[in-house]
């Protein structure tokens, strides 16, 4: 799979307090397609992430970081003009207000990706490309881009598109929930959380979102801590509809548990598991997020998943995940408990 977008510095704090107060911070690196990237190779897969960073010791470090996963970047491009965007945050829950973060990005080497200095065969040399809202809104060359490489065309890999509303960043542009919507239409696979449907399209509803959204050929509505529910078919034809509910975690922090679902998702989608699996394997793979601070998180073994994932209803239903959780092998994954 090849995965196409802005990947930043992530500087992540020693202690929690105010960002005027914290003294220092541990870099690593974040960004919603490089992180499914890297998810998916440490899962076994062969990815590529396409990508645009400064010739500056950051993009060094980005490139490093991800090759480090198991990730191709030999497509990723490094401009001379423009810096590698950073970002900072507190300790704090971003899913909450209790939280700062301060991105520097504005003129980043990302934000001017364009169609005509990407490497497009590259971004579609895999069987699934995966894309999403947050590159449209880093620039008109960036929304040109993703409108190219979700254009029908003979040949195209499967799309798979995170919405990602990110509100901040489409500010002063109201067509921004348009041009998302426009977007995901043009997708194969489609994330999007039940909030950011109502806050960007004001769709109230795993339903009412489909019959916004009838193209894709697989829609997946999240609604957080309460499950998944994934629609497929094609438009026009009779659509059949799969809930899962999420098991219950004890979060640390909710950095990166979308870009982790997708990836588990895609991961048992690659893999020809039913959907059922599939959306197990997205809340696995996210719960394996959920419980470390930073934004990427290493994902359970294939083997202890797949034991989790072939539950039953009843054990599924009270199964709950805590840090460290992932360590078990899967050998161990018969020991995993329910209460």
């Amino acid at each position: 799979m090849v995965a196409l977008g802005e990947s930043m510095v992530t500087f992540l704090p020693t202690r929690a307090g105010r960002l005027a107060d914290v003294p220092s911070f541990e870099r690593g690196i974040g960004g919603a397609e490089s992180n499914v990237a890297c998810v998916l190779a440490r899962a076994g897969h062969s990815a590529r992430w396409v990508g645009r960073v400064g010739a500056d010791g950051f993009g060094d470090h980005l490139v490093e970081a991800i090759t480090a996963y198991g990730v191709d970047t030999s497509a990723v491009r490094r401009d001379p003009g423009r810096p590698t965007g950073v970002y900072f945050r507190t300790a704090g829950d971003r899913a909450t207000d209790a939280h700062e973060v301060a991105y520097y990005r504005a003129g980043s080497a990302a934000s001017a990706m364009t169609a005509r200095n990407t490497d497009l065969a590259a971004a579609r040399s895999g069987r699934v490309l995966h894309l999403s809202g947050i590159t449209a809104a880093l620039s008109e060359g960036c929304l040109d881009l993703m409108r190219e490489l979700t254009a029908p065309r003979a040949g195209r890999p499967l799309v798979s598109f995170d919405v990602n509303h990110r509100p901040a960043l489409w500010r002063g542009r109201p067509e921004g929930p348009r041009v998302l919507l426009d977007l995901a239409r043009g997708a194969d696979i489609v994330f999007v959380g039940d909030d950011e449907a109502r806050d960007a399209w004001g769709l109230h509803g795993a339903r009412a979102i489909r019959e916004a959204l009838p193209e894709p050929g697989v829609l997946v509505v999240k609604d957080g801590g309460s499950g998944a529910v994934m629609f497929a078919g094609n438009e026009g034809a009779a659509d059949t509809a799969v809930l899962v509910s999420a098991p219950q975690v004890d979060v640390v922090a909710a950095v990166g548990a979308g870009d982790a679902f997708a990836a588990g998702f895609l991961s048992a989608t690659l893999r020809g598991l039913p959907a059922r699996d599939r959306l197990r394997h997205g809340h696995l793979t996210a719960a394996a997020a959920l419980t470390v601070p930073g934004d990427l998180a290493e994902p359970p073994a294939r083997g202890l998943a797949d034991k989790l994932a072939a539950l039953d209803d009843r054990a599924w239903g009270t199964l709950r995940l805590g840090p460290g959780w992932t360590e078990a092998d899967a050998r161990a994954a018969e020991e995993v408990r329910t209460p």
